[in-house]
């Protein structure tokens, strides 16, 4: 109840502070939506030159495309840390966090939560949705609650793996650009895994586990059979790569000293 009653407490000072300036807020909205559309322009331009992509045709592909977009638009409504180094470590507004009693990353992802990237992922359940009409997927009754865990497992992975990058600057003076990095790695989540070569399948399966944010889950609902396997470890390895992420940033935090002059 205590978090509960903190997260409606930010939220409400975020619209009042976000209404204030409306159409700040409807431009921040529009671009992103601009962006996703520009992604899609991609796709439907690859699949003009050809009917399938890796043995996946267009809508299946959309469909992938949807799903990877939902758990990425929760990810960067609360977990909004890309200025992390520049704000708290070299302002050294960490020090505020920590003298408040509240869990240092809960406040952080309070303060920095960003609702408006939430309409990312309702426009990747459009686009999951358009995608369902054109295939002949069956559901069975369990499937939407596997929906949820699958998409929760996807969050964690995005968690873990960017909290562990983030904690990055408990240990440097200066940012590294590794996060602008591994952003443009991640995008690769949203194609199916066999398009790409046997390295960066791996890559993208065990070491940096971004085929669990799109394909994996997705692939779930798309084939079944041959994928379902590991559409089903996406929880599991969501969980260990948040704790992960999460022993690497309370490390950095109890190895911070403070901002210094």
């Amino acid at each position: 109840m205590f978090y509960a009653s903190l997260f409606w407490d930010y939220l409400k000072n975020y619209m009042k502070t976000r209404l204030t300036y409306r159409a700040d807020f409807w431009i921040e909205v529009l671009s992103d939506l601009l962006f996703q559309a520009m992604n899609l322009f991609f796709i439907l331009a690859v699949f003009l030159h050809t009917d399938y992509l890796g043995g996946w045709n267009q809508a299946e592909i959309l469909f992938i495309y949807g799903f990877f977009m939902i758990p990425y638009g929760v990810f960067s409504c609360f977990f909004n840390l890309w200025n992390f180094t520049e704000r708290y470590i070299v302002k050294g507004e960490m020090d505020r966090v920590l003298t408040r009693p509240a869990y240092h990353l809960a406040q952080l992802v309070l303060e920095n939560m960003d609702p408006a990237s939430l309409v990312g992922s309702l426009a990747g359940a459009v686009v999951m949705g358009y995608a369902w009409t054109q295939l002949d997927i069956t559901l069975a009754w369990y499937d939407p609650i596997v929906f949820i865990v699958l998409l929760i497992g996807a969050v964690l992975i995005y968690l873990g793996v960017y909290a562990s990058l983030t904690a990055v600057s408990f240990f440097i003076d200066a940012p590294t650009g590794i996060l602008p990095l591994m952003w443009n790695i991640q995008n690769y989540g949203r194609y199916p895994v066999n398009v790409y070569n046997r390295f960066i399948r791996a890559l993208l399966t065990w070491v940096i586990p971004f085929a669990f944010v799109g394909f994996y889950p997705a692939s779930y609902f798309l084939d079944r059979a041959n994928w379902g396997w590991a559409a089903l470890l996406t929880p599991v390895v969501g969980l260990i790569f948040a704790f992960i992420g999460l022993s690497i940033w309370n490390y950095g935090v109890r190895r911070y000293r403070g901002a210094g002059s």
